[in-house]
């Protein structure tokens, strides 16, 4: 045993006490659809000034959204209401009676200029209603109220705000204040300012919140008049202590809101996924994820089953780290989470199919299941690093340039790939270290499952098919699929869901006491499966549906009475989408950017024809997927939505790997021509993309036969993804970098068709391109 091997042990055991102490200490935080939450109704008054229309309501709501962010709320909800409310949902709200003073809050954040006591300010110098009336004042040693200019700044004009503590001076906690641009505005007023002697009041600068003044620092004694402070930054002080601070901060970096807004109700909801959902989704999970381990027993035998306890370690870390960082888990996020089990799976597969290949090329004396074992963890960390790496990138954009539900995946999709790292390459490859020496599992391939050659990979070295002999009609063949899957769209339109048409919001009340799982059934067998149903507050039954119209809406109010007896609506109203224009335009601004990300990454990493087929393949795969649900009439909302992100990411994890072992071969052969290399190694990466995509397989279709409605589609989706994720790897994305290489770069003739013949288990299959397959 080496001391890299004993050291991954103890790296392995330490990590999986750590996860194993956060997750039994830690509760989750769970999502409206599973627990519920808190429901606030916002309304938008008139001012003087502006007058609230549905732009207006548009603009506070999104402000409104960057408060929710800034409190911590992960998984929120907003939806506009009419003309003038915003419903806000917050799911697992620790101080429900806190979130809404910090909603409620104008924040219209002002600078002012100091003008001296006010019976001493000129008659016209300071016109009325321009200096803040009520709440705290500002005033003058002998308590004499002082006067305040026109407001010089806005917090339109703060970049950013933080709250800081003061560990070398004497100022406590103070929030830090980075202005837009060079801060010419600030340097103006404090310029100005700065115009008066030292101890003069209106050497001072008013902070005004509210119409409240928080703080008025002097300026310095050695800023110049005229010049001010530069540099674009400052910073509040006024005695706070940590809590004001944050929230002063909260409330800054939130942004002014265009109107002042008032909470009028608020109140306590259900989940909108009954219990029998959700034990229906549970039970779905745990025999996927069963059928899913058994398959990798079946498949690598012994070294399987160490494949199967990393996965439970996978499981047991992400889940930590989700539970740790205060990820507020959602149904389809835990469904997502049970998918990324099965895609675990793909790092082990990588490992043991390449140890297959490394056994079967040693020769016959020289074979050694602890070398075989060794080099594949060796070989294969290449295209592990890479695909990893591209997924990685693709989360991190989503979470620095998304917001809402994309950013949220963007966290989790970044904790399940590190944390596959871990389980593959510490917990998994020190199982497999620790048994690799045993002479018993080393005499009995049927029993260690890496030292056999696998089914597939026997009948592809018999078989040697060249995939890769018409590159146009395999391009072709590909455009014809996205023609078809886009005139889904064109002709037949998007099914969109609630959260990206807005709808209708109806709360009934009933004459005997109905469940929510009882609800839900009535509505589903009255045509409206797609509909939210959950508890809320007074009412009884809340249902929220898209394009209700007045006669459907009867329908619902009848489905409800055979279960509930007489029926009264409380309420009834038209709502707008949860994911309104400003969340999609930075939702595709995001993933535009991640998409240019991994394209250039993979350009460096690879090639610039590798980078084009990868990402052209993704783009097939999304035009696919979209196209499919149009033609099938399904719903695209946001559980749709994280199933084609999780689609992306796969996709574009599958090429990684084909072109990863490409590069690899042309790096060994360069004289020899690009296409019989990259059938070959399509041949040899096709056993992995397979049995990963079967691992996936196991976890997908449990979801959708077992899991209920609410999984079925988000199931669908992501089969319908892995499966043409899976055929664009290899007959898209290769096809197209062998048309960019044959054009732009290193000449690349057509493959001729390999000999057949007889493979010999015991050695190297001979084939007329000099590689193995």
């Amino acid at each position: 045993m080496t001391r890299a091997t004993v050291a991954r042990a103890v790296v392995a055991l330490c990590v999986l006490l750590v996860s194993t102490f956060i997750a039994l200490s830690t509760p989750p935080r769970l999502g409206l659809d599973l627990r519920g939450g808190t429901r606030l109704v916002v309304e938008a008054r008139d001012t003087a000034d502006v007058k609230v229309d549905r732009g207006v309501t548009d603009r506070t709501l999104e402000v409104l959204r960057n408060r929710v962010d800034a409190l911590g709320v992960a998984e929120p909800v907003l939806t506009r209401s009419g003309e003038n409310r915003i419903i806000v949902e917050l799911p697992d709200v620790q101080d429900p009676r806190e979130a809404a003073e910090v909603l409620g809050r104008t924040a219209q954040l002002t600078f002012h200029p100091v003008l001296g006591p006010a019976d001493d300010v000129p008659q016209g110098e300071s016109p009325p209603g321009d200096s803040p009336r009520g709440g705290k004042v500002l005033e003058d040693e002998q308590g004499r109220p002082l006067e305040l200019g026109r407001a010089a700044l806005t917090g339109a004009e703060v970049k950013d705000a933080e709250a800081l503590l003061d560990t070398q001076g004497s100022a406590g906690w103070f929030v830090s204040l980075d202005f837009r641009g060079s801060g010419k505005g600030w340097a103006k007023l404090t310029g100005e300012a700065a115009c008066h002697p030292p101890g003069d009041d209106r050497r001072r600068v008013a902070i005004v919140l509210d119409d409240e003044v928080v703080s008025s620092p002097g300026v310095d004694a050695e800023v110049r008049c005229g010049a001010g402070i530069t540099g674009g930054a400052t910073r509040i002080t006024g005695s706070f202590d940590q809590q004001e601070a944050r929230q002063l901060a909260l409330l800054v970096k939130g942004g002014a809101l265009p109107v002042p807004v008032e909470v009028v109700e608020q109140r306590t909801v259900g989940p909108t996924l009954g219990a029998a959902a959700i034990d229906a989704s549970a039970r779905a999970a745990l025999l996927g994820t069963l059928l899913t381990a058994l398959f990798v027993v079946a498949v690598y035998r012994f070294f399987g089953a160490l494949a199967a306890l990393a996965l439970v370690a996978y499981g047991l870390i992400s889940y930590a780290a989700l539970v740790g960082l205060g990820v507020t888990l959602t149904l389809p996020g835990l469904a997502g989470f049970v998918l990324a089990i099965g895609m675990a799976v793909d790092a082990n597969v990588l490992v043991f199919e390449r140890a297959r290949e490394e056994y079967q090329a040693a020769p016959p004396r020289r074979r050694s299941l602890r070398a075989a074992l060794a080099a594949g963890f060796r070989n294969a960390r290449s295209a592990i690093a890479d695909s990893n790496v591209t997924t990685l990138l693709a989360a991190g954009l989503l979470f620095f340039f998304a917001s809402g539900p994309v950013r949220g995946f963007g966290v989790t999709l970044a904790v399940g790939v590190l944390a596959s790292m871990v389980s593959a390459l510490v917990v998994a490859r020190a199982l497999a270290e620790l048994c690799a020496g045993s002479r018993f599992l080393a005499a009995r391939p049927r029993l260690n499952g890496v030292t056999l050659t696998g089914r597939l990979r026997e009948r592809l070295l018999r078989w040697s098919p060249n995939l890769l002999r018409h590159p146009r009609r395999l391009l072709a063949l590909s455009a014809l699929v996205v023609v078809v899957a886009g005139a889904g769209v064109g002709l037949r339109g998007l099914e969109l869901g609630v959260e990206f048409t807005g709808g209708r919001l109806t709360e009934y009340s009933t004459s005997r006491p109905v469940d929510v799982d009882t609800a839900r059934r009535a509505l589903a067998d009255a045509g409206f499966a797609n509909a939210e149903v959950n508890s809320s507050g007074d009412a009884d039954i809340s249902v929220r549906a898209p394009k209700l119209t007045d006669e459907e809406e009867s329908r619902v109010r009848a489905a409800l009475a055979e279960e509930g007896g007489e029926v009264t609506r409380v309420s009834d109203e038209m709502i707008g989408p949860s994911l309104g224009s400003e969340l999609r335009k930075n939702a595709l601004i995001a993933l535009g950017v991640a998409v240019a990300g991994q394209l250039l990454y993979l350009a460096v990493r690879f090639r610039w024809s590798f980078a084009a087929g990868a990402v052209t393949a993704m783009v097939h795969d999304v035009v696919v997927l979209v196209g499919v649900f149009a033609w099938l009439g399904k719903p695209v909302d946001g559980v749709f939505l994280a199933a084609l992100l999780t689609v992306i990411g796969y996709s574009v994890n599958d090429s990684v790997v084909v072109f990863d072992r490409v590069r690899e071969l042309w790096g060994a052969a360069r004289r020899k021509p690009l296409a019989p290399l990259a059938n070959t190694a399509v041949l040899q990466t096709m056993p992995r993309t397979i049995n990963t995509g079967m691992g996936a397989t196991f976890i997908l279709a449990a979801l959708a036969l077992l899991g209920g409605d609410t999984l079925a589609d988000f199931a669908l989706a992501l089969l319908i993804g892995i499966t043409v994720g899976s055929y664009s790897s290899i007959f898209t994305a290769v096809p197209l970098a062998l048309r960019l290489e044959q054009r732009h770069g290193r000449p690349a003739p057509e493959p001729r068709r390999p000999k057949r013949t007889a493979p010999t288990l015991g050695g190297r299959a001979p084939v007329d391109n000099g590689a193995r397959v």
